[in-house]
């Protein structure tokens, strides 16, 4: 089985530092998004990809581990990497680094579950076109 991974590069705006230049830690999660929405666009399994299906996934889970810290101008390079299981469930992890010199930011995990769109229950198998998604991609 083939490993999915996808890179992209954020550009660190003013309003995500504090008043020292430094990124606020909780905006290393919505790097973490970003990540996840470029990889959806890449493979063709973005947040729309489920919504179309009347499927919503959201995060049950996240951590992030802080290496250094990020300040506004810098540029961070993104990698989304999607972990398969047979659970009902999408595992990503993430490796954030700092262009300007490669070196490792953070690291993290998120996890995210499939609820219908309109009842909001939660679905306990996959959903039968992410099966064949991953079936596409993964063989």
């Amino acid at each position: 089985m083939k490993t999915l991974s996808h890179t992209v590069e954020v550009l660190i705006r003013f309003n995500e530092a504090d008043p020292l230049g430094i990124v606020w830690h909780g905006h290393y999660v919505r790097y973490f998004e970003d990540g996840r929405e470029a990889f959806g666009e890449r493979y063709g399994i973005g947040y729309m990809h489920f919504f179309k299906e009347n499927v919503v996934v959201p995060i049950v889970h996240a951590e992030c581990n802080y290496k250094k810290s990020l300040k506004f101008g810098d540029s961070v390079i993104v990698e989304s990497t999607y972990h398969p299981c047979e659970a009902a469930k999408i595992i990503f992890s993430y490796k954030l680094y700092k262009k300007s010199d490669g070196s490792l930011v953070a690291t993290g995990t998120t996890t995210q579950v499939f609820l219908d769109k309109d009842t909001q229950t939660l679905l306990l198998n996959n959903p039968p076109f992410f099966l064949e998604w991953k079936k596409q991609q993964l063989l």
